[in-house]
């Protein structure tokens, strides 16, 4: 689990689905509203809000999906899915300066973040402390079991590398990726992240590409990619001696 825990920055880079209240200021027609709503689906240019983290300055962000739930009064429920760094409250302002209504958020909950939901036994931090409980009291893993997810699943969004069983121990090392040790992959461009993978399917460690993967079928050697964090223990697989 300690190794897992290097993953965990990169769930910030996954896409992110919210359900939020939007209460808009002014009478409306449902129908109306929900074709503006829907043009803010693609691509947008966003400012975020003066209370932020960030400098304030326009950033480009993708709005995957936008479903409107339900409607009561000047209250709209909807669910929207996001790029990383899309400041909802921000979406909501700005769709009632654009239909001219004027809007807030009331409440926001997130139900996915990269490829983990609300359905995939997410657990509250009360959750975690009871499943401990009854792991170390009880010896009861079932609850702990049930709370604790694999890392494979939380960064499949990204891209992946599988390579040959020759090269897994050195990566285990931290060595980079050369051209020889790339068995498949899926497109990815320079300096991506990327997850690499054993080819029974175990995820090795997490890199950064040297290259665009469209390159790859032209050359023979070269690095690949640059290994980051190291998820496999050395040793797993057998350790690779070149011969003269």
């Amino acid at each position: 689990m300690n190794r897992a825990n290097k993953a965990i920055a990169l769930l910030l880079l996954g896409g992110k689905e919210y359900v939020a209240l939007m209460h808009v200021h002014k009478d409306f027609d449902p129908e109306e509203l929900k074709k503006q709503m829907l043009e803010f689906v693609g691509k947008i240019n966003q400012l975020p809000p003066v209370r932020s983290n960030v400098k304030r300055q326009y950033r480009e962000r993708t709005v995957y999906y936008l479903d409107i739930l339900e409607v009561e009064n000047k209250d709209v429920l909807f669910k929207v899915g996001v790029e990383s760094g899309t400041y909802i409250r921000k979406l909501i302002h700005d769709m009632g300066e654009k239909t001219g209504l004027g809007a807030h958020m009331v409440e926001l909950r997130r139900t996915k973040v990269a490829g983990l939901t609300e359905d995939d036994g997410l657990s509250t931090l009360q959750g975690l402390e009871d499943a401990v409980y009854f792991y170390e009291k009880e010896g009861n893993d079932k609850p702990l079991s049930r709370v604790i997810q694999n890392i494979e699943k939380a960064v499949d969004f990204l891209p992946k590398v599988w390579i040959s069983d020759f090269a897994v121990d050195t990566v285990c090392k931290g060595a980079p990726i050369a051209v020889p040790g790339v068995v498949k992959f899926n497109p990815f461009k320079p300096d991506e992240w990327v997850l690499i993978y054993t080819l029974k399917g175990e995820i090795v460690a997490i890199g950064k590409a040297a290259i665009d993967s469209s390159s790859l079928k032209g050359i023979e050697k070269g690095i690949v990619i640059r290994t980051d964090s190291v998820i496999m223990r050395p040793g797993i697989y057998p350790e690779y001696h070149k011969t003269q």
